[in-house]
């Protein structure tokens, strides 16, 4: 009988053990990737650090090095702005959800040119980033804009120089409007720059642009606004001159068709719409789907859940735009339904939510 109660009472110690080493181990959560969704990432791991005491450790390194870092098993997840293909999901065994959706602008520094004053049509945008227009005072962008009063200054093109989902959207933009980008230089996280200088992340590009008289180069919305960087206005497919705002990134992502979208693959640039925000894109979040560490996934999905039913506020104020609640009901029943450990058991359950 003593022997018996021993053994109960050791297994449960075991068991208290165990179950303390894995609460211990989720009191942070690891995350590389995306530049582009780093600034709302930073805003909500604060609040999250608050409400429940664990942090978040998310490396801004690019979305290729995210891509990278969860294919090699480094971190708990990636997060990329350039989706991957269903076939590469499958390949790596991995899942993406979107996130949270933005927008990639181009800012300038032009002495005496006011944010939003100066006006560029998507062929002059992809024949400065190709290196053909090289002076701010060039007839073409004169024309569009009569009203300032251009300078005879060399423009500096300012472009990512590390693997970037930033540069994806960017890239993929300047494909969809301009057939000689297309068939030049392409889509890619990173490509051969015809003209122009690289910075490391959102951050060296806007540091750039920011030092450099002449230059222009692209950013996401939130750190233009941070760094007080001055913004062009882009003609959009309904022919209207728009400028950034969270208003019209969601006027680019109304139409988007998540349900459709095979591994949530889905490209937002260059949509229908008076107001629509010409390149406009989302960051996708990518984990195991057979989950080495089922309580460390958990973890990340908890804190994903949390943004998506507490974070829509701050995304506001950042100027990104938050998931429509169908996409997060979409996104929380493929959690339940494909992310699993290695036992069979799923990782995510209803009541899990936030």
């Amino acid at each position: 009988m003593h022997k018996r109660l021993a053994r109960t009472a050791i297994a449960a110690l075991l068991t208290i053990g165990m179950w303390g080493t894995a609460q211990a181990e989720v009191d942070r959560i690891n995350g590389a990737g995306s530049t582009f969704a780093f600034p709302i990432f930073s805003k909500w791991a604060s609040a999250y650090h608050k409400a429940t005491g664990i942090q978040l450790n998310y490396q801004s390194i690019g979305s290729g090095g995210g891509v990278k870092q969860i294919k090699a098993g480094t971190v708990d997840f990636g997060a990329s702005d350039a989706p991957l293909q269903p076939a590469e999901l499958e390949r790596f065994g991995l899942l993406q959800w979107p996130q949270v959706m933005g927008g990639v602008v181009p800012v300038v520094n032009i002495p005496g040119v006011a944010p939003g004053a100066l006006r560029l049509d998507p062929d002059i945008l992809a024949d400065i980033f190709l290196g053909r227009i090289t002076k701010w005072n060039d007839a073409r962008i004169a024309a569009l804009n009569p009203d300032l009063d251009l300078p005879d200054r060399k423009i500096t093109v300012v472009h990512r120089s590390d693997g970037s989902g930033t540069t994806f959207i960017f890239t993929d933009y300047l494909s969809r409007v301009s057939a000689d980008w297309k068939s030049r230089v392409g889509t890619a996280k990173a490509v051969s720059w015809p003209a122009g200088v690289g910075g490391k992340g959102n951050e060296g590009v806007a540091s750039y642009v920011s030092r450099i008289k002449g230059a222009i180069g692209y950013v996401e919305y939130a750190y233009a606004v941070q760094n007080r960087m001055t913004h062009a206005r882009l003609r959009n497919r309904d022919g209207n001159y728009v400028a950034p705002s969270a208003e019209n990134f969601q006027a680019a992502a109304a139409g988007a068709d998540w349900s459709h979208s095979d591994g949530f693959y889905l490209l937002l640039n260059d949509q229908p719409g008076a107001k629509s925000w010409p390149i406009t894109g989302a960051t996708f979040v990518l984990v195991y789907r057979e989950a080495k560490n089922p309580e460390r996934t958990a973890a990340v999905l908890k804190f994903f859940d949390w943004a998506f039913h507490h974070g829509q506020e701050m995304a506001d104020e950042l100027h990104y735009v938050a998931m429509p609640d169908s996409v997060v009901k979409m996104v929380e029943e493929t959690w339940k339904r494909e992310i699993h450990g290695p036992d069979g058991t799923a990782v995510w359950r209803d009541d899990m939510a936030q």
